[in-house]
């Protein structure tokens, strides 16, 4: 899909390294004023980075620009909420679309790209995905820098948490929720 120059695919084995050294960048680029050095050295170890289970499912997207990936992001009909292949909490048990929401997962935005609407882009094609395989409503696990941008597209805050990594480290977090119109 084209859209304003940016050209959005499905993501494929072949760009695991682009998106890790993608995911890099939007952390450390966009999330230190809602989180320490250390919350995001652990968040980078333990916690983001790619899932390639959503890649073999044909759920994850790549938004690039002239040949580069500028944005990545999907969504999931596995029970899995965040986190990366490192995550050790992961299940791939598959949702029921009747009962259960579908996941949105792993938006990352290289910071030049912030606020320029890729992410929306991304939200857009996981929204109409998930409503072609039935689900009637979405969820993810947000992070505070991600909180304002989730608001704007219409989810709200079912609970704020926190994981805590390795090294006793604690990431805060927020459950979010949207209804699929």
């Amino acid at each position: 899909m084209t859209a304003g120059g940016l050209f959005l695919r499905p993501a494929i084995p072949a760009d695991v390294e682009s998106l890790r050294k993608l995911i890099r960048e939007s952390v450390l680029g966009l999330s230190g004023g809602d989180y320490s050095g250390q919350q995001l050295a652990a968040a980078l170890e333990h916690l983001f980075g790619v899932d390639t289970r959503l890649i073999e499912d044909g759920t994850y997207f790549v938004v690039e620009s002239e040949g580069s990936p500028v944005a990545c992001g999907g969504w999931s009909r596995r029970r899995t909420l965040f986190g990366g292949d490192q995550y050790a909490d992961r299940s791939d048990d598959r949702l029921d679309p009747a009962a259960e929401p579908a996941r949105i997962r792993a938006f990352f935005v290289r910071p030049e790209w912030a606020r320029r609407g890729v992410a929306k882009l991304l939200l857009a094609e996981c929204r109409r995905a998930a409503k072609r395989e039935g689900f009637r409503r979405l969820e993810l696990m947000a992070t505070l820098t991600g909180i304002p941008f989730y608001e704007r597209e219409g989810f709200s805050i079912v609970e704020r948490s926190e994981v805590t990594l390795p090294g006793g480290v604690a990431f805060p977090l927020a459950l979010m929720s949207s209804e699929l119109a």
